[in-house]
């Protein structure tokens, strides 16, 4: 068992499974939506992010583009929760809450893109 593969696959779930964990619920809901999920998913995709920079194959590009995209997403995610919740004066609207998890889905969708891709890598080294 190689331990940095063990990690390298534990922060990529651990970062999808945040992520779903934060869009799961209700779309116009704030009360189903916590900013501290949405906060950890960032964390750890950022985390992860920087583990894929090191592969130089054709599939760690990809990794890491798919990563990239759901740092870019989750991050405007939390950008909009600021303006919304404390520059523009809404507060936790129904609309703001949909947008913020609409962005934080598109990165949920990046995620499991990463996710089938290092399925498809461990079992292409089993052949």
């Amino acid at each position: 068992m190689n331990l940095g593969k063990v990690v390298f696959g534990f922060s990529i779930l651990l970062a999808a499974t945040l992520n779903f964990g934060f869009v799961y619920g209700d779309i116009d809901n704030p009360s189903h939506h916590h900013v501290s999920e949405l906060f950890a998913a960032i964390v750890v995709n950022l985390i992860a992010t920087i583990m894929k920079f090191g592969d130089r194959t054709q599939v760690g590009a990809v990794h890491l583009a798919t990563s990239l995209v759901a740092d870019v997403q989750l991050i405007l995610a939390a950008l909009v929760w600021a303006w919304t919740a404390h520059a523009a004066g809404a507060g936790e609207s129904p609309a703001a809450t949909a947008s913020i998890v609409s962005l934080a889905a598109g990165a949920l969708f990046a995620n499991v893109v990463s996710v089938l891709l290092l399925i498809g890598e461990t079992l292409a080294l089993r052949r």
